[in-house]
């Protein structure tokens, strides 16, 4: 009984994540253009000195809004669940970006702060997508490793660095870019093998 119930769960979970990848597939190109964005995006953040805690906040303030209406576009062609999952993190993403923006003059723990939260929930979740979505695998779970590392570094560092503020702002806008680019191939992928 319980091989029987364990079968037909894996075929209704089959069948519903082949419809899932199947309505995201003909939009691969637009996981494709925003990881790209968010590459230009890191290497811009890499390349300006910033002088401030203030203008680093608000830098990092607009990025979490961008990775909100980020998630809040692959809300389309997601299943149920992965909408709602999806929707709970671009919420996150907005709340966080905000508080950003209100605070901007906060201490440098303050930021590091919101910005371990944002690690960790990010790489959660990265994690969670390498191990439910096919093709995604490897990559995405190390990048989802990464991320929490960096995430619990940032909470439990108390040193003064705008640089290190710096470099954890442009690793958000690089693992952002890689995992998009990385969806965006397996999504492909997955297109032209059932086409």
């Amino acid at each position: 009984m319980s091989d029987a119930s364990a079968s037909a769960r894996t075929r209704i979970f089959g069948r519903q994540r082949h419809a899932t990848m199947e309505e995201a597939s003909g939009l691969w190109w637009i996981y494709l253009v925003t990881g790209a964005f968010w590459l230009l995006l890191s290497v811009i953040v890499f390349r300006f000195d910033y002088k401030s805690v203030s203008a680093i906040a608000i830098l990092f303030g607009l990025i979490m809004i961008g990775a909100a209406l980020n998630e809040f576009l692959a809300v389309v062609g997601a299943s149920t669940g992965w909408k709602i999952a999806h929707v709970a993190f671009g919420i996150a993403c907005l709340v966080i970006g905000i508080v950003a923006f209100i605070h901007p003059g906060n201490t440098f723990a303050a930021i590091a702060a919101v910005m371990s939260f944002y690690f960790i929930l990010k790489g959660m979740f990265d994690v969670i997508l390498g191990i439910v979505v096919p093709g995604l695998g490897w990559l995405r779970i190390a990048v989802g490793l990464a991320e929490m590392l960096i995430g619990f570094w940032a909470a439990a560092y108390f040193g003064r660095s705008v640089i290190l503020l710096v470099a954890w702002v442009g690793a958000i806008a690089l693992t952002r870019g890689i995992t998009e680019i990385v969806f965006a191939f397996t999504v492909r992928g997955y297109h032209e093998a059932t086409a």
